[in-house]
């Protein structure tokens, strides 16, 4: 069972699709048409801020973006839902997103009424043990928010998607590029300046996802004072020594004295790029050895990692720290389009093209 969230079909669309993200007065785009061969082609990709445009201004900056006839796909950020795990309650299939909903009521601090949930289960099902169910949880008002701003733009909204499952497509795609599509594989990709997104997948189903709080500055750290590229023939992945599985979903860490878990004040002074960074380093090496303890049938092929223009950086670091091959989640190649973005515009850009990558799932 998987997430995105689909919306009714009004008639029969053509295959122009509009993949967008709006969080934070920004909106990040992606459009594309489908090719004879099946392939989606890039025809537009950017972003655009609202700025100190009114609303009504910055809706006709946007006009023109989607195919009235197409169709528009818009994919959450991490931080406009949540995304709970649960056990999966003993209730028929049809029943169980009302089941979720009564499970999550003490998880939640918003009254249920005013939430919309969607069940997904987690992997594929087939696992033994595996008896879990993420829940995802929006609130009803970005719901709103969203669908006014596509009937403004008069968007034939079809569907929305989470980062998460997002990532797991982009993984998909990468293991199916490598020659190993039904390995476990894992991604760490920097979703904005406080934030990553670690999610392990296997044989195009998400297994895990865990979001890693970033100290301030992350991107501009210096986070080793020697980075040596790893070649591709290095180690499989090792668990890391001595771990005791404590975590229990999603963490925030402290990375100064007196600061709440949400806080990005600067740490203490007299800390290295390199001491602050290794908290994300230690929080990786624990998910991957919960993983190995846990799905000890689906051994981890790899870890690849996306920051943009740091990304190569990013898995250099990881190498040498964890001792064994990290290597990239790649922009697919054949996108000019995609090339010209700067690092950040491409951070928000390329989980669109995960988002992208289920439409070829549902048109077939």
């Amino acid at each position: 069972m998987r997430w995105p969230l689909p919306w009714p079909r009004k008639k029969e669309r053509d295959t122009a699709r509009l993949m967008v993200s709006w969080a934070g007065q920004k909106l990040a785009y992606l459009q594309a048409e489908l090719a004879g061969d099946g392939s989606y082609v890039v025809t537009r990709v950017g972003v655009e801020e609202q700025g100190s445009d009114s609303p009504q201004e910055f809706q006709s900056r946007l006009q023109g973006l989607a195919d009235p006839n197409g169709e528009v796909h818009v994919m959450l950020r991490p931080e406009q839902y949540q995304l709970l795990q649960i056990d999966v309650p003993p209730v028929p299939p049809e029943e169980l997103r009302a089941a979720a909903r009564f499970q999550i009521r003490d998880m939640v601090d918003t009254h249920l009424d005013d939430l919309t949930i969607d069940v997904m289960r987690l992997g594929d099902g087939h696992q033994k043990g595996n008896s879990s169910l993420y829940v995802v949880v929006v609130a009803n008002a970005l719901i709103k928010e969203i669908t006014d701003l596509a009937k403004a733009l008069r968007w034939p909204l079809t569907v929305i998607d989470i980062q998460d499952t997002a990532q797991r497509n982009l993984q998909t795609l990468q293991a199916k590029t490598d020659g190993t599509p039904t390995a476990a594989n894992a991604a760490l990709m920097v979703v904005n300046e406080h934030q990553a997104l670690l999610t392990i997948s296997a044989q195009g189903e998400l297994f895990y996802s865990r979001r890693l709080e970033l100290p301030d500055g992350f991107l501009s750290m210096d986070w080793s004072e020697s980075l040596e590229i790893f070649s591709d023939d290095a180690p499989e992945f090792v668990p890391a020594p001595e771990y005791v599985p404590d975590y229990s979903g999603e963490m925030s860490f402290d990375y100064s004295a007196g600061a709440g878990p949400s806080s990005h004040s600067a740490p203490l002074g007299g800390q290295s790029d390199r001491d602050r960074a290794q908290r994300l380093l230690v929080e990786v090496q624990r998910s991957l050895d919960l993983w190995d303890r846990t799905w000890t049938a689906l051994p981890l092929s790899g870890l690849r990692v996306f920051a943009g223009d740091r990304s190569l950086d990013l898995a250099a670091w990881l190498s040498q720290e964890m001792g064994q091959t990290v290597g990239l989640l790649e922009v697919p190649p054949g996108m000019p389009e995609m090339q010209r973005l700067n690092s950040g515009e491409l951070i928000d850009c390329l989980p669109l093209w995960g988002t992208l990558q289920r439409s070829l799932d549902t048109s077939s």
